[in-house]
């Protein structure tokens, strides 16, 4: 019985992948190891390795593949003793699941049919079939006084109401002037004195309407006809840029963001990064053996600033707190059509000249998707750099399932004011989002105190 090979599932939160390239064809033989296809994830393309021994039978899905579902078959492997005659058992070749297409420009709107003819409104009406959208077509409007549910419906004005049941007339004996028959005030005020109203029994209150159903997303289509015909082209998602919209949009729905913000002076910061990378040593070749950045010292950080407020070095479950032992950073690094965020593991335990140069290789990775996944999954917290853009200040979105992010800007020269004289500092703003269920106000803000006396007085770092 021929083997299957399977798509496999190569995080823990994968469900599809695509088929990015067969090392081997039909008719070669594999061992265990042997490297057999190339599956290209959310975030990473992974090297698929064979399990078994044999040769490559069949292949199921071709290259380019797309949307393949983890455990679908994607070849046929022939073990020992089996021919191709054993494939006539193997399933059948998997189709390409159907892509997205890009969606098609709306069509014009159509000109308006022409008016139809009058139609006599003394003509008895003829019944109509509902329409093919199902919808029926509406009721003709009813008199002042209509039959419904065994009693007798008056339609008047509010107002008129009021002033009847005041002067005790019976609205039922009162002839509507208003549309469609109407009791309108007028009516009541020319309405003989001696009608009195009547008894009847209480009408039973209508049932409370249901509240407004939120209005539905606007569709493609909709979307589409609000801008010109050949004003735009339409560039499909790619499975990175689809799975950072699912995940942006289910930690803004479920997770509760709370927002606090710091500026640091970084003079001090900026001073020891000139001397640790002064005391690098260099290479034949003149390469220093690291090379320090803000942003690492900045990793740094925030991984000891979470030793110092433990309670705020957590992930949050329904079913309790996770308090972790130690610093595990993310860094988000910007790749081709969306975002990845590797891992700094016990970054509170790492030297910084250590941060730097895994911060490089973590990165350099990323942007040729060749990061493992558990180099980009887990951790408590993570940094989110835009300073070298020129972005002053900004708020992070929290990265499931961390429970916080520091959101990073520029550090440029500011005025200060300090015992009374205005002095000038370079000045560095930061954001702190936090999971209000996991990490509170009080809570969060001893944490970015933490952050701040470090970076300001970055000596602490190096003990």
């Amino acid at each position: 019985m021929p083997t299957n090979i399977l798509m496999p599932a190569l995080s823990p939160t994968m469900e599809k992948g695509n088929l990015a390239k067969w090392l081997k064809k039909e008719g070669e033989t594999v061992k265990p190891g042997d490297v057999i296809a190339e599956i290209e994830t959310d975030k990473a393309t992974m090297e698929v390795e064979a399990i078994d021994e044999g040769t490559i039978g069949k292949i199921l899905v071709p290259e380019g593949a797309q949307d393949i579902a983890v455990n679908a078959p994607i070849a046929v492997l022939l073990t020992e003793g089996e021919d191709k005659s054993a494939l006539s058992s193997a399933p059948a070749p998997a189709v390409q699941p159907a892509t997205a297409s890009p969606p098609k420009p709306a069509p014009a709107d159509p000109v308006p049919a022409a008016a139809p003819p009058a139609v006599d409104k003394a003509a008895t009406p003829v019944p109509t079939a509902p329409s093919a959208s199902g919808a029926r077509p509406a009721p003709a409007v009813e008199p002042a006084s209509a039959r419904g549910n065994g009693q007798t419906r008056i339609f008047a004005s509010p107002l008129a109401r009021r002033l009847a049941k005041e002067s005790g007339i019976d609205l039922a004996a009162v002839k509507g002037s208003g549309p469609h028959g109407r009791i309108v005030q007028a009516d009541i005020a020319t309405a003989k004195p001696g009608l009195a109203a009547r008894p009847t029994a209480p009408t039973p209150a209508a049932p409370a309407a249901p509240a407004p159903a939120l209005a539905p997303a606007m569709g493609d289509q909709q979307i589409m006809k609000l801008y010109e015909p050949g004003s735009y082209e339409v560039v499909p998602h790619d499975n990175v840029r689809k799975i950072i919209a699912r995940r942006l949009v289910e930690a803004k729905q479920t997770i509760p963001h709370f927002y606090m913000t710091v500026d640091c002076e970084i003079d001090a910061l900026l001073k020891l990064r000139i001397d640790l990378n002064a005391a690098a040593p260099v290479d034949k070749d003149k390469n220093p053996a690291w090379k320090v950045s803000v942003n690492d010292l900045v990793i740094k950080a925030l991984a000891l600033s979470l030793q110092r407020v433990p309670d705020a070095n957590v992930t949050w479950t329904e079913g309790g707190m996770l308090r972790h032992k130690r610093s595990d950073v993310g860094v988000a690094v910007a790749i081709p059509g969306g975002l990845i965020t590797p891992v700094v593991r016990n970054a509170d335990g790492k030297r910084i000249s250590e941060i730097a140069n895994e911060m490089k290789d973590l990165a350099a990775r990323a942007r040729v998707r060749k990061l493992a996944p558990h180099e980009y999954q887990g951790g408590s917290s993570a940094v989110s750099n835009l300073g070298m853009f020129g972005v002053k200040d900004f708020a992070a979105v929290i990265n499931p399932p961390h429970a916080t992010i520091l959101a990073v800007g520029s550090g440029e020269e500011r005025p200060v004011v300090r015992q009374g004289k205005i002095e000038v500092a370079t000045i560095m703003t930061v954001t702190l989002s936090t999971d209000h269920r996991a990490v509170d106000g009080a809570l969060g803000a001893q944490l970015l105190g933490a952050f701040k006396a470090l970076i300001e007085k970055p000596a602490g770092m190096l003990a």
